[in-house]
């Protein structure tokens, strides 16, 4: 997830850049109909299929649906900051939670933040 306080071509460039960096270039990408993403998408991975039908990202939406839930009430977020830190704290419990880390893997499902933390506060 990249936060910036436009949704710009430069700000997309930077997103798909680092992505690229990290995981490779993807066959396919699923995003809105955003207009500055199709120029940044086809700068930097002309051979990717760029999908932008109606529900293809259900799946992304869902998946932040807790985190918006969360931000509602808080009126959204003023700073980059603040929202950089509220994003990785959600990525990291949703992790926890999908069972991603070694943390809490042999609890039950609805203790294995719990257990988690336990682990994690044992270590520290």
């Amino acid at each position: 997830m990249y936060v910036s306080a436009r949704r710009a071509f430069l700000a997309a460039r930077r997103f798909f850049a680092g992505v690229l960096r990290a995981r490779g270039e993807p066959v396919e990408v699923v995003t809105d109909r955003a207009p500055a993403l199709p120029a940044a998408i086809e700068g930097l991975m002309p051979a990717a299929f760029h999908d932008t039908e109606q529900y293809a990202n259900n799946r992304i939406e869902c998946d932040y649906g807790r985190l918006k839930a969360r931000l509602r009430p808080m009126r959204g977020l003023t700073r980059d900051h603040t929202a950089r830190v509220i994003i990785r704290g959600h990525a990291l419990m949703q992790n926890i939670r999908r069972g991603h880390y070694d943390l809490g893997t042999d609890a039950r499902v609805h203790r294995r933040i719990e257990t988690a933390f336990t682990e994690l506060a044992r270590t520290i």
